[in-house]
């Protein structure tokens, strides 16, 4: 008899490995979810700026990286911390990120009702990081760690208050630009988790 026929008999040996194998798959899946949104929401990222006319797209234009409530860029020592720490600060990211989208799509629909395939795009973008939060916030219940995810909703309340047309494409870039950001954080910090990964 070999040695799979043995262990499918036992059931013993595979209650042993089955939970870790469980969660070296949903690891992999996150991750793999977190690579396919990185590319995404580069693709986002420029179609948004094409839609914004000048000086949106310019060389060396830099638009102000106004603070927008409840979530900030990854901080400069987010690669030292402790792989959990680092994917409880994604999660947080990951949870208000949805609400956000969702405002710029709305300010997007009146600026640029004609961009159809931006509007589809933030509208996919805000489902889409839903659930890479939940699968983040799932692994870490898995890896008995809690997230301290915000309530994203006053992020949203927050990016209302934006007035004029300008300020409104600035707030969508830089939206936009988190986005980016928080998501190829998120793949890199499960990277470190990936079977094969760094230790």
């Amino acid at each position: 008899m070999s040695r799979r026929e043995g262990s499918l008999e036992d059931p013993q040996a595979d209650s042993s490995a089955s939970p870790l194998t469980h969660l070296e798959a949903k690891i992999q899946q996150t991750h793999s979810l977190a690579r396919l949104l990185t590319k995404y929401a580069e693709q986002l990222l420029q179609e948004y700026v094409q839609h914004q006319g000048d000086p949106f797209g310019l060389p060396g234009f830099s638009p102000p990286r106004l603070p927008v409530a409840d979530l900030s860029d990854p901080a400069p020592g987010h690669a030292d911390l402790p792989v959990q720490e680092r994917l409880r600060l994604d999660a947080a990211a990951l949870a208000a990120l949805p609400q956000l989208l969702d405002v710029v799509r709305r300010l997007q629909a009146e600026l640029n009702p004609r961009a159809l395939r931006l509007l589809r795009r933030l509208e996919d973008a805000a489902r889409q990081v839903r659930a890479l939060g939940a699968a983040v916030e799932a692994l870490l219940g898995a890896l008995g760690a809690e997230s301290r995810g915000p309530g994203p909703e006053h992020a949203a309340a927050a990016a209302t208050d934006s007035a004029g047309v300008f300020p409104a494409k600035v707030l969508g870039f830089r939206v936009c630009g988190l986005y980016l950001e928080w998501v190829s954080r998120t793949e890199v910090d499960l990277g470190q988790l990936a079977p094969g990964g760094p230790a």
